[in-house]
């Protein structure tokens, strides 16, 4: 299987990245068809995909990654894969995105080199706080509200949002059980960013309810408090 080239890289990753509100995780086996969900997410304002696959054989997260990275360049989006640094160098991925019981992320920056986009799964204030002087270029903040895509881990509620916002020495992504009915809470909480798994991947209308999720951003910042954390307004490169 041939894979495309990635279509930016370095200072053009990063700009994406900055400028990022909406991230979608989508596994190799979505219901439906994967391209034309993808199609819908990234046309209903998702700026970044990853492709999160923890049942599948390689092979058939490599012909899942391989329309990840083409439908990603079609809309000018970055590809993510979860988990495996050296899998997401061979199907041309912009980036890994590790947790905090998988490799390092300094072994992922390593392995990737300083133009690829790592991001580190975050938990807790301490966790968050640890990231700080690690090479990663984002964080994820979560799971805010319990949902079974991160079964038994304990929601940590929307106080943790806050805390990211005002301490984060990272752009951070909310994430866990959001969805466009309360997204506009995590954005008051100070979110400026945020992730979606299963209110895009399993919407009747992907397209619409990406679009509502875009939205959520313009409501709660117009009530809301001001991101707090003057970090997260760049991106340093290699975190």
């Amino acid at each position: 299987m041939t894979f495309s080239v990635p279509e930016g890289a370095g200072p053009l990753r990063r700009e994406r990245l900055r400028t990022a509100r909406l991230y979608f995780v989508c596994d190799a086996r979505p219901p439906g068809d994967l391209e034309g969900l993808l199609r819908a997410a990234l046309g209903g304002g998702v700026d970044i995909v990853q492709l999160r696959e923890k049942a599948l054989g390689r092979a058939e997260i490599e012909r899942a990654a391989s329309t990840f990275r083409r439908v990603a360049d079609t809309y000018s989006a970055l590809f993510v894969l979860n988990d495996d640094p050296e899998l997401a160098r061979f199907v041309g991925a912009d980036g890994v995105h590790v947790g905090q019981e998988d490799m390092s992320a300094e072994e992922a920056r390593e392995m990737l080199g300083p133009e690829a986009i790592v991001g580190l799964s975050t938990h807790s204030p301490e966790q968050l706080d640890a990231a700080a002087g690690r090479p990663v270029d984002y964080v994820s903040a979560g799971p805010i509200w319990e949902t079974p895509t991160k079964a038994g881990r304990a929601a940590v509620g929307l106080s943790y949002v806050e805390y990211a916002a005002a301490h984060s020495a990272h752009p951070f992504f909310a994430i866990g059980g959001i969805e466009p009915a309360n997204a506009e809470q995590v954005v008051r909480a100070g979110a400026r960013r945020m992730c979606a798994v299963r209110a895009i991947r399993d919407a009747a209308d992907p397209m619409a309810a990406a679009a509502a999720l875009r939205r959520a951003f313009a409501a709660g910042e117009e009530d809301g408090a001001p991101e707090r954390s003057g970090v997260q307004r760049g991106v340093a490169p290699g975190g």
